[in-house]
């Protein structure tokens, strides 16, 4: 990746919870049970949009970054038990009783998956202050992990800025800008409040699973609007491609500039690779966004299932 050396400095920091020193949750502090409740009380349920991308063998990933493709194989086949016999059950049992079982393995941050706080960091640490050196052991960090995330409902706001621009997908490394957003909600009559989650569409995954055109060098939010929609007080940022920002970085000191102010700055998890091509088509743009990621213990992300419902 090759960044210009004229461009601006990002001078990412790093943060500090407003809700004192132990915090872990950063901006989901503002999902407040008061706030659920009445998005849920308008949340109908005549359609429930599912947000994520299945996973299978040869999806799109993080393989050019060094991280292992998905995979998945059987460890129990009916067949296999049988002459086995691991379970101790016997061949007359086994014959009977068809058993099956299998395992995956995978990167973390692999198809529509969550990034937590400990994701990314400055100087060896990450949102409000905790440590490398006195947070991470051996397999994982001890703060921010992604089994911290609570069951995320939320009002949720679409920037659908692909069909603001009229295209089916934004061109590549396009930044969104300030201007973008504004227009955006002014086409759709809406408000970012605080608490609220804000979803980004650029129309990428109109070609899913096609690698070459669903990643690498994303249109993307431009580090300026990712402040503008900190500022707002959202909880959760979403969006349609792999890593929400633009890309390659447009500052010469962060070559993830977005990741380093929503989680490292901000405390905003991210939410990355939704499919967002249903809720645009059917003109969505405000709806309940119920979603909970694997809860795994100390973890830099995790697979998430996001369900969307209209609101009335």
């Amino acid at each position: 990746m090759k960044i210009d050396a004229n461009v601006a400095r990002a001078d990412i920091k790093v943060g500090t919870s407003p809700y004192g020193a132990h915090d872990e949750l950063g901006a989901l502090n503002a999902l407040a049970a008061t706030s659920q409740a009445k998005v849920l009380e308008r949340a109908s349920s005549s359609k429930v949009y599912d947000l994520s991308v299945d996973y299978f063998v040869g999806m799109p990933s993080f393989q050019g970054a060094g991280d292992p493709s998905y995979q998945i194989f059987m460890s129990h086949t009916p067949d296999g038990t049988v002459v086995d016999n691991l379970n101790g059950a016997g061949e007359h049992v086994n014959r009977h009783v068809c058993y099956s079982g299998d395992v995956v393995f995978m990167y973390t941050h692999t198809g529509t998956h969550i990034d937590s706080l400990n994701h990314f960091g400055v100087d060896g640490q990450i949102y409000n202050g905790f440590s490398a050196k006195d947070h991470l052991g051996s397999r994982n960090w001890t703060k921010a992990g992604v089994d911290v995330i609570p069951p995320i409902i939320a009002r949720t706001v679409l920037l659908d800025i692909a069909k603001l621009k009229g295209v089916e997908c934004l061109e590549d490394s396009y930044a969104i800008t300030v201007a973008d957003i504004e227009e955006e909600l002014e086409r759709t009559g809406l408000a970012i409040e605080e608490g609220n989650a804000v979803f980004v569409r650029t129309g990428r995954m109109a070609y899913w699973p096609d690698g070459t055109k669903t990643m690498g060098n994303p249109p993307g939010l431009s580090l300026d609007a990712a402040r503008w929609l900190t500022a707002q007080g959202i909880s959760v940022i979403g969006a349609d491609q792999e890593c929400v920002e633009v890309g390659p970085s447009q500052h010469e000191d962060n070559w993830l500039p977005g990741h380093g102010h929503f989680l490292t700055e901000s405390g905003v998890p991210m939410i990355e690779l939704l499919n967002l091509e249903e809720l645009s088509a059917d003109g969505v743009s405000e709806f309940c966004l119920i979603a909970a990621p694997i809860r795994l213990k100390g973890a830099t992300g995790a697979p998430i299932r996001p369900l969307a419902l209209k609101l009335n």
